[in-house]
């Protein structure tokens, strides 16, 4: 059966808002489209999408919004203090895409609630060769009911999983970027040892793939470090980011997270050092700069 057309806005037309506000336009959805700086967004007029100048203007009439702005209090700002939770519809949806903390998104949550609004944190993993393809991993936090409504969405967008209650969804994605974040530094350590040693660095990430060492950051990253390929997809500045998000939270709850500490250290150089607009394996130059290699 086909799905009815609904009225969705996104806010935050950068590298993940863009090809989701295509992908849903092209699903049948009618689609508003608000960002910071409009002329980022105009392109997406030519696919029928509609751009406003006005955050709040993008969602008055809509169902759901999406949000992939930048962090927790730009997501704030926009929501509470440019008038979106504001000119939302009764009963309409939020789903922050954006990467924020889980207090921010209890705290968003709880006022939306206030003003009769409903939340979702929704972070993705997948980066944008998901968000083109509608591959992402959606990790959903809010309630279920919540969740089911947004189904809709989320099949033009990739697998969905609802995690828990509000905040869970960004405890999730704190948890895959830890992963992301260490596992680069493991793999590029590893193949920088092996090539100080004499070994060839593209045999050696060939020969341990399909072993216990294998990983999708040994296919990609480890493929991008082999071809010194860093143009950015996610980062190194986004991935300090969401380690310094992890750590904070850790105190938040009494977690201790010695190995996201020591990861988050090692980026925060690299970024001193003039490396955050690579992407995020590029930790690999910071490593190999360490050890005198080009």
């Amino acid at each position: 059966m086909t799905q009815p057309s609904l009225r969705i806005a996104v806010l935050g037309i950068g590298m993940m808002g863009n090809p989701t506000a295509r992908r849903l336009q092209a699903a049948g959805h009618q689609v508003h489209v608000w960002n910071r700086t409009r002329a980022k967004a105009e392109p997406l007029a030519a696919h029928g999408i509609a751009v406003h100048s006005v955050a709040a203007e993008a969602v008055r009439h809509t169902d759901i919004v999406i949000s992939f702005l930048e962090n927790g209090p730009v997501v704030g700002q926009v929501l509470f203090e440019q008038g979106v939770a504001q000119a939302m519809q009764p009963g309409a949806l939020l789903i922050d895409m954006a990467s924020i903390q889980p207090r921010e998104a209890r705290d968003h949550a709880a006022r939306l609630g206030e003003l009769g609004k409903a939340h979702l944190d929704a972070p993705v993993s997948g980066g944008t060769v998901g968000a083109e393809n509608g591959t992402l991993a959606i990790m959903a936090g809010g309630r279920a009911e919540d969740f089911a409504r947004a189904q809709p969405v989320f099949a033009h967008l990739g697998r969905a999983t609802h995690v828990g209650p509000h905040g869970c969804g960004q405890l999730a994605k704190l948890a895959n970027q830890m992963i992301v974040g260490i596992s680069i530094g493991a793999v590029a350590e590893a193949l920088l040892f092996a090539a100080k040693g004499g070994a060839d660095m593209a045999k050696v990430r060939e020969a341990i793939m399909g072993g216990f060492a294998d990983s999708r950051i040994l296919q990609l990253h480890g493929q991008r470090m082999v071809d010194r390929d860093f143009a950015p997809k996610a980062r190194m500045a986004v991935q300090l980011k969401d380690m310094r998000n992890a750590l904070a939270t850790a105190a938040e709850i009494g977690f201790d997270a010695p190995v996201t500490a020591l990861f988050e250290s090692l980026y925060a150089q690299g970024i001193d050092h003039g490396l955050e607009d690579l992407d995020h394996s590029g930790l690999f130059v910071e490593l190999a700069s360490r050890n005198a290699m080009q």
